[in-house]
């Protein structure tokens, strides 16, 4: 049997209003039960309004929003930050086998994201810097494919198809891709986040 969207569902939907009456009672510690005795509504309308099955009216939310200490701006304001980025398998077989190494973002460009994810190849033999002397870094790298010789301070190591490297120095890092090519995840920190 096929549901219907009505269109308050579809208008709703953005908002994740029944998501949010769920976290703020497991955040509570609270039973269904216990939040039908503080609010006075039964079990069973506040299980279909936390399992999207009801829509719940302004009067419903606002007596919720009183158990809670919350109020209705709560359930209708979006995230304040929210990106998904899918990349998918067939976007990472990129046709760099020339000298330089090619990046390919793999999060959404954000002024300030919280990670910098890229795929990386290089070509036998191409050159790649994720780091200089002297500026400190963090660097999680994982093989894809291929190889590479990873020097970091003056150390070196040879990384083949699934292995990883987790970096934090203020040496210089330096990668080498081994023939015929490499394909490396590399994730590091986005800008630092100002407390405002």
């Amino acid at each position: 049997m096929t549901r219907t969207i009505v269109y308050a569902q579809w208008a709703l939907a953005p908002y994740c209003i029944d998501a949010k009456l769920r976290a703020l009672r497991v955040r509570k510690h609270l039973t269904l039960a216990r939040l039908a005795a503080e609010t006075g509504l039964s079990t069973a309308l506040l299980s279909k309004l936390e399992t999207g099955r009801m829509i719940p009216t302004l009067p419903t939310l606002i007596t919720i929003c009183r158990v809670y200490g919350v109020g209705l701006e709560h359930f209708f304001s979006g995230a304040d930050r929210h990106s998904v980025s899918i990349t998918r398998k067939e976007h990472l077989h990129g046709g760099n086998r020339g000298g330089a190494a090619a990046k390919m973002a793999l999060n959404e460009p954000a002024e300030m994201p919280r990670l910098v994810v890229e795929a990386l190849e290089m070509a036998g033999g191409a050159a790649y810097v994720p780091a200089e002397a002297g500026r400190e870094t963090c660097i999680f790298a994982y093989v894809l494919d291929g190889g590479v010789e990873m020097n970091c301070g003056g150390v070196e190591e040879s990384l083949t198809a699934g292995d990883c490297a987790y970096i934090e120095s203020e040496l210089p890092v330096s990668w080498v891709a081994k023939k015929p090519h490499c394909r490396v995840l590399v994730v590091r920190p986005g800008a630092p986040r100002r407390r405002g």
